[in-house]
């Protein structure tokens, strides 16, 4: 599992020393660095997957586009050179990398792996100096990661098929979720997510899991003959027959891709996602919260970037419910850059589901309006 994130000089952070757990939650004001945490993990994650022998960065892919370098650089403090560092369990890798400004990708001037430092290196594989081999799991795991932005696809007429070999996850936009679904219809789902008294296939599972978000929801893919391309059906009602995506709740075709890519995914994988709850109402967050704390309890890791409170709530009720434990659970509060407080707070969550202190911002907009309104504020 990845330990830590350190950034340098990347986007809106100088220095950055992010804990990361099995559960972490990114928080905060917008335009306060969150986004950019999942960013730096996923331009590792493009690059090893796009440009395997490659020894830049590469800052636009299929996953992400950036621009430029002068793009992602500090404007304050950067000068041509940003780092990323994981620590994968006991391991440290940093890389440095520098580019020009107006350059659309960055070149690996230094390599650290422990202690071992490798200056301007002309030869690497999934931007690491091992061979096949000796590679170390954590570059499998970035390289297969899912990463789920919250700018989804909406509901599709038809959706395309893609070489499971060439597109393993569901798409930054849960594109290729269709295609995932039906070519891996019959896989087994990791035991501990699997709901029980229903087959523990892929297809089976994900439509138990809608069904639990949308009580009634039912669903089926169709190969369409001699295409390339599968048709989804959705009810909400066992009294109604399937309908074509766009007739029925928008929400529904938000949180499918979610719901396919954590139950395709094994143990020690990773998942990132953006906004969680787009579409949802606000039960429906809550139970997104628990059910990503249950991903992440089956060792599945996950990285969720959220503006809701319910969101938080669900993985506090989890924690309380012993449905994960509190060791496994990280929360990060984002604030803007400032001489006066910390980037980044930490609150503390018990094995009660209690947090330890709830920052200026935290999540505390009900109680202000209810202040308000009850008189007690301005």
């Amino acid at each position: 599992m990845i330990r830590r994130i350190d950034l340098n000089y990347f986007k809106c952070f100088e220095k950055l020393r992010l804990p990361l757990s099995a559960l972490t939650l990114l928080s905060g004001a917008n335009a306060s660095g969150k986004s950019s945490v999942l960013q730096a993990l996923v331009l590792l994650h493009q690059t090893m997957l796009e440009q395997e022998w490659s020894t830049r960065l590469l800052l636009n892919g299929r996953s992400l586009r950036l621009g430029t370098v002068g793009d992602i650089l500090d404007k304050v403090y950067g000068r041509g050179t940003i780092e990323i560092g994981i620590t994968y369990d006991g391991a440290g890798y940093l890389w440095t990398f520098r580019g020009e400004r107006a350059e659309l990708s960055m070149t690996v001037n230094r390599i650290a792996v422990g202690d071992r430092i490798i200056d301007n290196p002309d030869r690497l594989h999934h931007l690491l100096p091992f061979d096949d081999n000796d590679m170390p799991l954590f570059a499998t795991q970035l390289c297969y990661l899912s990463y789920i932005t919250a700018e989804r696809v909406g509901p599709r007429e038809v959706y395309s098929l893609e070489d499971s070999e060439i597109n393993r996850s569901v798409g930054p936009a849960g594109e290729f979720a269709a295609s995932v679904l039906h070519q891996g219809r019959d896989r087994p789902v990791t035991a501990k997510l699997c709901l029980p008294d229903v087959p523990p296939t892929r297809l089976r599972q994900v439509e138990a899991r809608m069904n639990s978000f949308f009580p009634g929801c039912a669903l089926t893919i169709q190969l369409i003959s001699q295409a390339n391309a599968v048709t989804l059906g959705l009810r909400t009602s066992e009294d109604t027959d399937f309908h074509r995506p766009v007739h029925v709740g928008f929400g529904l075709t938000q949180v499918l891709p979610i719901i396919i890519a954590a139950l395709s995914a094994s143990k020690g994988d990773l998942l990132l996602i953006e906004n969680p709850e787009v579409h949802l109402h606000p039960a429906g967050q809550a139970m997104m919260g628990c059910f990503l704390a249950e991903v992440a309890d089956a060792g599945i890791q996950v990285i969720i970037e959220t503006h809701s409170d319910h969101i938080l709530n669900g993985i506090r009720r989890s924690v309380k419910m012993k449905k994960i434990s509190c060791d496994d659970v990280s929360i990060h509060f984002f604030s803007q850059r400032s001489e006066d407080s910390p980037q980044v707070v930490s609150p503390q969550i018990d094995e009660t589901g209690n947090i330890d202190s709830w920052p200026q911002g935290f999540f505390d907009q009900f109680d202000k309006d209810a202040n308000f309104f009850a008189g007690w504020g301005q």
